[in-house]
C-alpha cells in the first residue's frame, strides 16, 4: 500500500505558493492524489477550444502533465523541482466542447531519478478517454 506524502489540501496550498501561474485561477482542480494516483478536473472554458470546436491540444497536454506532477508530489512530497523529460501523447476522439476534462494521472513506476506514469484524459462522464499520456518525470537529489 501506498502512503501519500502530501494530501490534496497540502497539494494545493504548495501549487499556490510554488506554482501560481499554473495553478492560482481556479480552472483546474485537484478531486484526489493518493501517492499512486491523481485525479484532477479543468472546468470547461471557451479558452480551451481549438477551431472546429474541439478541446485543443495544448489544454489536454498541459493537464496531463500538471496531473503526473501532482500524482508525483503525493508520492514524494515537496520537491517543485522535479521536470518533465518526456510527454508522449495519443489523441484519440474529440473532446467535446461544454465539457469539464478529467485527467486521472498514475504512477507506473518511481523510482529515485525517474518517475514513469500515465494519464487517461477523459470528457464529461465519458468513460471513453479522449486522449492517453505517457510521461517521464525527473527526481532532483534531494
Amino acid at each position: 500500500m501506498v502512503i501519500a506524502k502530501m494530501s490534496v489540501a497540502e497539494l494545493e496550498q504548495f501549487l499556490h505558493a510554488e506554482f501560481p501561474q499554473a495553478f492560482s485561477d481556479g480552472d483546474i482542480s485537484i478531486e484526489s492524489a493518493d501517492g499512486a494516483s491523481s485525479l484532477l478536473r479543468q472546468r470547461y472554458s471557451d479558452r480551451m477550444l481549438r477551431p472546429g470546436g474541439t478541446v485543443s491540444g495544448p489544454t489536454l497536454m498541459a493537464l496531463a502533465d500538471f496531473a503526473m506532477y501532482v500524482v508525483l508530489l503525493s508520492a514524494i512530497g515537496p520537491i517543485g523541482l522535479a521536470v518533465t523529460t518526456n510527454l508522449n501523447i495519443n489523441f484519440l476522439r474529440k473532446g467535446q466542447p461544454g465539457r469539464d476534462v478529467l485527467a486521472a494521472a498514475r504512477l507506473l513506476k518511481l523510482g529515485k531519478r525517474l518517475a514513469v506514469g500515465e494519464v487517461n484524459l477523459l470528457s464529461g462522464t465519458s468513460p471513453d478517454p479522449i486522449a492517453h499520456v505517457t510521461s517521464t518525470y525527473s527526481i532532483p537529489n534531494t
